[in-house]
């Protein structure tokens, strides 16, 4: 879910959580290229691996999560062939900068995303979204349905179904004053079962986005009108995510999409599914995005 925030924009991150990107960064296994482009809201950081020559695969990442989340996972899909483009959300914790004009609402936040990909120079591409980035990518598949080829779906939020309740109360201290990084690995060590079962890295850069980074308010919106894709779509959801029942998530979206793609990932929760069950995540996203060369 997106990490609730209420900085203003000029603010400046914290030198801890600046290492902390950049030391998780370096665990990608292969040469990351970073990109700013910049567009009316400000500048736009993605990190970008594999061929140039690369089919171009877009990742965007769950709130507060960053870009480098993809660390289990970019290596495999670039060394498939494709050319991965991993977006810091503008306004969000990240290395993007959220200096220029306010999104406004939704129609800002998808024309901020066709601003970057037209700086890219991307004409078209598949896109990854886990979270709320899987959100985004639905919407902005509905938004420019000739950009987006192939949709992979990681556990996606407010797509096919709401939140559970008991989510939201956990998530409900994350919107309090008081911010302070033992309040965000609080809710993820609950969500997934414990500490043992998160990125040491990973968990400690989140907690310091969601305590210290400058960020703007999040873009949410409506449910997305899903059957009217037309893109071919992968689902992934987490066995055992608290964020919704992924059983009955994974039931509406087979409904919603009767061609899709959908599968439970075994073991995984909400917030560690690109991680922990990397292994299966990577291999069933290359073998869904080879179907379409």
């Amino acid at each position: 879910m997106p990490v609730p925030s209420s900085f203003p924009a000029s603010s400046v991150p914290a030198p801890s959580f600046l290492a902390a990107y950049d030391a998780l960064l370096a665990r990608w296994p292969v040469p990351v290229e970073a990109i700013d482009v910049r567009t009316a809201h400000g500048s736009t950081r993605i990190n970008a691996c594999g061929p140039r020559d690369g089919r171009p695969l877009v990742l965007l990442h769950g709130g507060g999560a960053t870009s480098a989340m993809w660390f289990a996972n970019a290596g495999a899909w670039a060394r498939a062939g494709h050319r991965v483009l991993a977006v810091d959300l503008i306004g969000d914790p990240g290395r993007s900068v959220h200096d220029g004009d306010r999104l406004a609402g939704v129609p800002g936040l998808l024309g901020w995303l066709d601003a970057v990909l037209d700086q890219l120079e991307v004409p078209g591409a598949d896109f990854c979204g886990h979270s709320y980035g899987a959100w985004i990518a639905l919407t902005y598949a509905l938004h420019a349905p000739a950009r987006v080829r192939r949709l992979a779906l990681l556990d996606p939020t407010q797509c096919f179904a709401g939140f559970r309740p008991g989510y939201l109360l956990h998530a409900l201290p994350l919107f309090l004053p008081g911010r302070t990084p033992d309040r965000a690995r609080t809710f993820l060590d609950w969500e997934c079962g414990g500490a043992d079962r998160l990125d040491p890295d990973w968990r400690e850069l989140y907690a310091l986005g969601y305590a210290d980074f400058p960020a703007s308010r999040v873009v949410t919106g409506p449910r997305p009108a899903a059957a009217r894709l037309t893109a071919p779509v992968l689902a992934l959801f987490a066995e055992h995510g608290r964020a919704h029942d992924s059983r009955r998530v994974a039931e509406a979206a087979r409904a919603t999409l009767p061609e899709a793609t959908v599968a439970v990932v075994p073991g995984a929760t909400h917030h560690n599914l690109p991680m922990a069950a990397a292994a299966e995540v990577n291999e069933r996203v290359a073998a869904f995005l080879a179907e379409g060369r």
